[in-house]
């Protein structure tokens, strides 16, 4: 028996690079998908990259049904519910893999093309999730996995709408994965590394051959898996290995009474904030009642 026999996933930007990996492993391991491509182009007979995969995973024995909405269009989560709960009268899980680059310096970037990436990445992940989510809550099971970023933790030159939108995504992770916990539903957020259509001009010739995408899938497919009871979390993973990714504050460190901030004295206080205990926390209604205590304290 498969660990995901039996289990409906729905994952976006399943036609391609990263997305196509995750699907063609999720149902390899028994998984049923709705596979999700925009059909940018289309072969001689009208198929697109979603039918292609489809097609793989019906070859190889598997289940699985394409759809072609754009993301962006916030018709296409309902769609793709009621895809699931039509072809298998259930949805267990949600991949949502689907993303645009459009690199540009931030002061030469068009405010239509800035919206457009956080439309695909951001709110095309958010209106997903959110459906499959109130699909999920309902039967008290869930997993969702939603594919960020490192650009999303450190920033990134030339991609600041990409960078921001997978930022966002980290931030919607971790509220979500607190307000489904107590259902059932958990979710977490995959950061790759990997040789994609996106990536490959700037990736360094010396770890080509270690990035494949496949080797992201199995971290993909262990979130999705039933049995994981991760929640919460922000896991880098690339070329058979992963990271965790955590937010952090450093030392709590009051500011001088009276009088205005000197610059250097600014840096001064940063420098040993820096040098003090990390904090950590589930999410922010925790982090400002610890600052306010630890304040009260000094």
């Amino acid at each position: 028996m498969n660990s995901l026999d039996g289990q409906v996933i729905v994952i976006t930007g399943g036609g391609r690079g990263l997305g196509r990996a995750f699907a063609l492993d999720l149902a390899a391991r028994g998984a049923r998908l709705v596979v999700n491509n925009r059909n940018r182009v289309v072969d001689d007979q009208g198929l697109g990259p979603a039918d292609h995969v489809v097609a793989e995973i019906r070859a190889a024995g598997g289940e699985a049904v394409a759809e072609h909405g754009d993301v962006a269009d916030p018709a296409t989560a309902d769609r793709l519910v009621q895809l699931a709960l039509d072809t298998w009268g259930r949805l267990d899980g949600c991949v949502t893999s689907a993303a645009v680059s459009a690199p540009a310096m931030f002061h030469k970037a068009t405010a239509d093309g800035f919206a457009a990436v956080i439309r695909t990445n951001l709110l095309g992940s958010a209106q997903v999730a959110a459906a499959c989510s109130a699909a999920m809550r309902e039967r008290r099971h869930g997993r969702i996995v939603l594919v960020a970023s490192t650009a999303g933790l450190h920033g990134e030159p030339t991609v600041s709408a990409y960078a921001a939108s997978k930022g966002a995504i980290i931030a919607l992770g971790r509220t979500i994965a607190v307000e489904g916990a107590s259902r059932g539903v958990f979710t977490n957020v995959l950061l790759p590394y990997a040789l994609t259509q996106m990536t490959d001009q700037g990736m360094d010739p010396r770890h080509r051959e270690l990035m494949e995408p496949a080797a992201v899938a199995p971290v993909a497919a262990a979130l999705c898996d039933p049995r994981s009871t991760l929640n919460g979390e922000v896991i880098v993973a690339a070329g058979g290995g992963l990271r965790i990714a955590t937010s952090v504050e450093w030392g709590t460190v009051p500011l001088p009474a009276g009088g205005p901030l000197d610059p250097a004295e600014l840096a001064a206080l940063v420098e040993r904030s820096r040098k003090g205990p990390a904090h950590e926390y589930v999410h922010a209604q925790d982090g400002f009642q610890d600052f306010a205590e630890e304040l009260s304290a000094q």
